[in-house]
């Protein structure tokens, strides 16, 4: 099971990276030149209601953002454990991570690309340069 302090371990090694909390709900969230690329998302009780009689995925939650919607599908296509989205996410470019299912390996790849996705241009490409 991935922590959200592995989460924030594991953004913290991406240059430029913050992290915040949301004084209303104590969210933690990471961002890069003033633009989120991964924040804790519990679900609200709309979010509750759609599920019906299925239960909700359990633990926390960490929304991620990606490029764009072609990368979105890619991303759930793949089928990876832990990955999925909801209907309030229809028409946005980020996946749902459910933390106890996930793998940290493709928790770190996900993560990147979300990074890379809202980086600066030049810290992203100075970023795959040193790699």
């Amino acid at each position: 099971m991935v922590t959200l302090d592995q989460v924030s371990e594991l953004a913290a090694r991406l240059p430029g990276t913050t992290e915040a909390v949301d004084a209303r709900t104590g969210a933690r969230g990471w961002s890069v030149g003033g633009k989120a690329f991964a924040w804790e998302r519990p679900f609200s009780k709309a979010d509750l209601k759609r599920f019906g009689s299925e239960p909700p995925p359990g633990g926390p939650i960490v929304a991620i953002r990606v490029a764009d919607l072609g990368e979105k599908e890619a991303v759930l296509a793949v089928g990876r454990a832990g990955f999925f989205t909801i209907p309030h996410f229809d028409g946005y470019s980020a996946v749902l991570v459910q933390l106890q299912e996930v793998h940290l390996p493709d928790l770190r790849e996900v993560l990147e690309d979300g990074w890379l996705s809202r980086a600066p241009r030049q810290l992203a490409d100075e970023y795959l340069a040193d790699r």
